[in-house]
């Protein structure tokens, strides 16, 4: 059986951001990196780009580069890009972060991200992630960098809940994060966190167009597995993750 486009489940059409990140986060953080008057900026595991066009929005004459493996995402920030008059300070490039040389720049961002500056054959190591960010980045640049971390030591029990494997060594506490950035070369200029209602906005906005597609088309070829898939999801983060893992957003400034 053919199944056209048009019968597939939608795929995160309802996230602005994909992370926990609210609007009024996402001004601050713009006002910030734009205040440092950036001529480039580079945005790793980008996406569709949304914070990065902001930034350029409200940096007249700054350029940027978003890098990422998803050629959907990335198509949807070209589109973005034409409609708000972008297309010609940004690119959008399929490729892998690890061993970038879209470097030095001024502005980095890395949001939820920081794997892909790591050995996919390796443990996740956010202490290699900003090692690899201080490289890129020339000193007195800004990267801001979001990261899970854990908000208390996970039991047993929701570790099970969580993603495949999951252990308590997947992330740090997040003292232990912001030390690793200034032992990568780094100063926290800003330390924030996700807030409640920003994780519960992602995880529902995250599923949320899936669900409406599931309840309207519940024989479809493809539902049972889509059914299974968010499922799981939604049980890793009710029974998991929700209140124990945390999204940080740090503010760093690379030292000379």
């Amino acid at each position: 059986m053919i199944t056209s486009d048009a019968e597939l489940p939608p795929r995160l059409g309802s996230l602005t951001f994909h992370g926990p990140l609210s609007e009024e986060r996402a001004a601050s953080l713009v006002r910030r990196i734009a205040g440092s008057g950036p001529a480039d900026v580079l945005d790793i595991g980008c996406g569709w780009g949304e914070l990065l066009l902001r930034i350029l929005d409200a940096t007249p004459g700054a350029k940027g580069i978003g890098i990422d493996i998803e050629a959907e995402d990335l198509a949807r920030g070209r589109a973005l890009a034409a409609e708000r008059g972008l297309a010609d300070r940004v690119a959008f490039v399929e490729e892998s972060a690890r061993g970038s040389e879209h470097g030095p720049v001024d502005a980095i961002l890395c949001l939820g991200s920081s794997q892909a500056l790591c050995d996919p054959e390796l443990p996740h190591d956010p202490a290699e992630a900003l090692r690899e960010l201080r490289r890129l980045v020339r000193p007195g640049g800004l990267v801001v960098l979001g990261e899970g971390f854990w908000e208390r030591t996970p039991t047993g029990t929701e570790l099970a809940a969580m993603w495949p494997g999951a252990t308590a060594g997947d992330h740090f506490p997040l003292g232990g994060l912001v030390d690793l950035a200034i032992a990568a070369g780094f100063r926290p200029a800003w330390i924030e966190t996700a807030s409640r209602d920003e994780w519960e906005a992602f995880e529902s906005g995250y599923r949320y167009d899936t669900e409406v597609w599931l309840a309207a088309h519940p024989d479809h070829p493809l539902a049972a597995e889509t059914r299974e898939r968010v499922d799981r999801q939604r049980s890793g983060w009710l029974n998991g993750y929700r209140g124990v893992l945390g999204m940080a957003y740090l503010t760093l400034v690379a030292t000379a």
